[in-house]
């Protein structure tokens, strides 16, 4: 197998609404950003499949000496030799994968967060930097198109908490801020034994709606000369505020199952958004 097929294969096993938004790229610039988002696949793996927090530091303290050995010209690892011929032309940076695995490690460090500016330095982190990355790969020419990139992340960090509450719980980790549990006067152990109440439903309408609005602040900062460079961020934008409009629809049932859109539908509304250039 060759490193581009291993990351592909990577890519598509993961079943995220990022893949449909890839395939409506160029050639060189879909293998950058399957690469770059192979990469990110793997180190939230080592947080996500490692029970033992000892091996996946271990694990994460690897792939630190990987990058290192990659930007000094010898890559060793199928993900690091897909995207390193790419690196220098998408202005992929060694930081960038560092911050990637900076976040990660903070999963393994701690498993709450006092407050949303604390949880904001995660989302930073793990996919802030993933969206300044992507939106390299895809095209940018303006500076003002990072901070774009920085909030569109945020909010789909976000979005992935709201949708991922109760697996994230049966792992032992709860991201949404311990003081807006406190105010909706939800608690750890409810959340813990999927527990649902009015209180709850409150707490992620409250959650839901900074996601949406992050997502129009978001939109309102990308510059319109690169807007039809973005698109590919744009149609994972559209997927992924159909999500939250699909969880509130169906009440916070997040605690006991996983939400998730059809493939197919997907595929529609990232196709929609290429074909007509709008967020729905």
């Amino acid at each position: 197998m060759t490193p581009e097929q291993y990351v592909q294969q990577k890519a598509a096993a993961s079943g995220s609404s990022f893949y449909y938004a890839f395939l409506f790229l160029p050639q060189e610039r879909r293998a950058a950003i399957t690469a770059f988002y192979a990469f990110c696949r793997e180190i939230d793996d080592v947080v996500d499949e490692v029970a033992d927090p000892g091996v996946a530091r271990t694990k994460l303290a690897w792939w630190h000496g990987e990058v290192v050995k990659s930007y000094a010209g010898n890559p060793t690892h199928p993900v690091m030799k897909a995207l390193m011929p790419r690196a220098a032309r998408y202005h992929i940076e060694a930081h960038h994968l560092e911050a990637v695995i900076e976040g990660c490690q903070m999963d393994l460090e701690q498993n709450r967060y006092l407050d949303f500016p604390g949880l904001t330095r995660y989302c930073h982190l793990v996919a802030g930097i993933v969206g300044e990355v992507a939106a390299r790969i895809f095209g940018q020419t303006q500076e003002a198109t990072t901070a774009y990139a920085h909030k569109l992340g945020l909010a789909f960090q976000l979005t992935n908490i709201i949708r991922d509450v109760g697996e994230d719980a049966r792992r032992g980790r709860i991201y949404l801020p311990m003081n807006e549990l406190q105010q909706f006067e939800v608690k750890t152990h409810e959340i813990l034994n999927r527990q649902y109440s009015e209180r709850f439903n409150a707490l992620m309408k409250f959650q839901t709606q900074r996601a949406l609005t992050l997502y129009d602040e978001a939109l309102a900062l990308l510059p319109e000369t690169d807007r039809r460079a973005q698109k590919p961020g744009l149609m994972m934008a559209s997927i992924y505020r159909t999500l939250l409009r699909e969880i509130a629809a169906d009440g916070y049932q997040v605690l006991h199952q996983r939400v998730s859109l059809t493939p197919l539908r997907k595929f529609w509304l990232a196709w929609k958004t290429q074909a007509f250039g709008r967020v729905v």
